[in-house]
C-alpha cells in the first residue's frame, strides 16, 4: 500500500508544526495507520547567527514555517486524520483535493535522495551515456557524491576539456 504514498503540504497555524507532527505520530502508532502515513517531517536548517557581541551561534530554523510535510497514501480515512488535528489548517490544494508534491520538488528540498552507486574512481576511463554529450569518452577528475557531480576530461576537437556531470550520466568502459 505504500507504492501510492506522496508527499503532501499541511498548512497549520504558526508555531505549531512541532505539535503537529507529533499529534499525527501519536495518531498513526496509536491506530497501526505506519504503512499508510509513512513519514511526517517539519524541514530544518542550521544558520549561524551573529549575536550583538560578535559571538556567533548556531541555530535550527524552519524552512517553511506554518508548514509540515508529510508522506502518506491519501484516502478518506487518512484525511479525515490528518485534517482533524489541533492546529492543522488543511492541506496545500484546493479545498478538499490536496495536491501532491512532484518528484523534483520533493528532492529540490532534499525529502528523498535517490542513492547512486558509483561504479568508477578517479583515472577510470568512463562513457558518457546521458546529455548533449552522450556516447563522448573521458578520464574521470574528480567525485562529489554529496553534490551528485563527476569531473570527467573528455577530448573535443582536438582539446582537453573538463566536462561537470551527474553521477549517474557516465559509466566504466568495458574491456
Amino acid at each position: 500500500m505504500a507504492d501510492g504514498a506522496k508527499w503532501y503540504v499541511i498548512h497549520t497555524y504558526s508555531g505549531y508544526e512541532n505539535a503537529v507532527k507529533t499529534s499525527i505520530e501519536k495518531f498513526v502508532n496509536g491506530r497501526g495507520m505506519e504503512d499508510v502515513i509513512l513519514r511526517i517531517e517539519v524541514p530544518l536548517e542550521t544558520v549561524t547567527e551573529v549575536t550583538d557581541s560578535g559571538a556567533t551561534k548556531e541555530v535550527e530554523r524552519k524552512v517553511f514555517p506554518g508548514y509540515v510535510l508529510i508522506k502518506m497514501v491519501m484516502s478518506d480515512e487518512t484525511w479525515h486524520l490528518v485534517r482533524n488535528v489541533r492546529g492543522v489548517t488543511g492541506f496545500v490544494g484546493s479545498e478538499n483535493k490536496p495536491i501532491p508534491l512532484t518528484e523534483e520538488e520533493v528532492l529540490s528540498m532534499g525529502m528523498e535522495k535517490h542513492e547512486i552507486e558509483v561504479k568508477y574512481a578517479v583515472g577510470d576511463h568512463v562513457k558518457i551515456v546521458d546529455g548533449p554529450l552522450s556516447s563522448f569518452t573521458g578520464i574521470v577528475e574528480e567525485i562529489e557524491p554529496e553534490k551528485n557531480r563527476v569531473s570527467v576530461m573528455v577530448s573535443m576537437f582536438g582539446r582537453e576539456t573538463p566536462v561537470e556531470l551527474e553521477l549517474d550520466q557516465v559509466e566504466t568502459i568495458k574491456d
